[in-house]
């Protein structure tokens, strides 16, 4: 009599199919989700200062622009990487082919194949901010005020963006047409970018309160300066446990939309 297997093993199946295919097109992945960040570092934390164009601050939020741009890259990796390894995949998948049909046909609610995918998207998140990270510091040489006293509670910041913006990616994969892709990086992707603080610290807009406190709906704020108070804590930055639980609220919030979205698409 043959045994149904149970729903972690077909999640371990679907996840372990992935991790396969992740693992032959890892180059490809790394190149995508690192080349824009290792631009930034390039441009931003190495040219620009050995021009003297960005050097040491005057004002009373940073001493070193590169003390405050590190985190930023890192978070904005942590973005690309968790939205594209979801959101692209499921576009794709949903399309013309309908190739989400084979995994649908798996014994597991559908809610379990959409978990799949977020999960995906966290590792590949995590992976690229390991990548990342060494990257800029090569690049940017001696930067002050960087420590890795607090890796547990930075790993906990890049677990939770990678979690924010896979759930963010399955709900705009699964929202979005084929045919709007193009719409979805130039109208959301690119202004959460150079509104998320990655290239400049939050506590940077107390001189425009009304700025500051418009980009608190982006949840790129949250895990830049989240990366900040524990990779850079003496740049002032936003208390890390607000940090925490808004990225908690953003993963229940983008997790419930992208779900339903995912199930009217599968039902469809």
């Amino acid at each position: 009599m043959s045994r149904v297997a149970g729903t972690h093993e077909v999640l371990g199946a679907l996840l372990l199919r992935d991790l396969r295919v992740a693992r032959r097109e890892l180059p490809w992945f790394l190149l995508r989700v690192g080349l824009q960040p290792v631009m930034l570092t390039i441009v931003f934390g190495f040219l620009l200062p050995k021009m003297g164009f960005m050097g040491r601050g005057t004002g009373p939020v940073m001493s070193d622009y590169t003390t405050a741009l590190l985190p930023g890259i890192l978070a904005l990796s942590i973005t690309l990487s968790s939205i594209q390894s979801v959101a692209l995949p499921l576009v794709q998948d949903f399309g013309f082919t309908k190739e989400i049909e084979d995994r649908l046909l798996a014994p597991v609610e559908t809610w379990v194949v959409a978990l799949e995918k977020i999960v995906m998207g966290v590792l590949q998140g995590i992976v690229s901010a390991l990548f990342v990270l060494p990257a800029a510091w090569l690049i940017m040489g001696d930067v002050p005020g960087v420590t890795l006293a607090n890796v547990g509670s930075s790993l906990v910041v890049i677990l939770l963006g990678a979690g924010a913006f896979s759930a963010l990616g399955l709900w705009l994969g699964t929202a979005i047409s084929a045919q709007q892709v193009g719409l979805m990086f130039s109208a959301i992707v690119a202004p959460m970018i150079m509104f998320g603080c990655t290239y400049y610290p939050w506590r940077g807009l107390d001189v425009l309160p009304v700025m500051k406190y418009a980009v608190l709906i982006n949840p790129l704020v949250y895990v830049a300066e989240g990366l900040r108070g524990t990779l850079t804590p003496s740049v002032p930055h936003m208390p890390l446990a607000v940090a925490m639980l808004m990225l908690v609220a953003f993963i229940a919030v983008f997790l419930m939309a992208g779900l339903r979205t995912f199930h009217r698409r599968a039902i469809g």
